[in-house]
């Protein structure tokens, strides 16, 4: 885990789609205020799995501290946007 201005960054590179769940879970409820963002990096080929797994928990209101989740600058990275 990297934090950089407000943005809090994880690799999920090697992990299973559970372990990457709980993993992304634990982060956001930790999260203090100054974060706004936390910065997914699970890989585009191998990680696709990942990725959705990720969209299908923390989208549509399901998480009350995430705001919504956005694409990343490129397909290996997922936003998850904070309140």
């Amino acid at each position: 885990m990297n934090v950089t201005s407000g943005i809090i960054e994880i690799d999920l590179h090697g992990m299973r789609v559970e372990e990457a769940i709980r993993k992304v879970r634990n982060e956001v409820n930790k999260a203090p205020g100054s974060v706004y963002s936390i910065r997914l990096i699970h890989g585009y080929h191998g990680g696709t799995r990942i990725k959705e797994a990720i969209e299908d928990e923390f989208s549509y209101g399901r998480e009350s501290k995430v705001k919504r989740v956005a694409p990343g600058i490129n397909p290996g990275i997922t936003e998850l946007i904070l309140r």
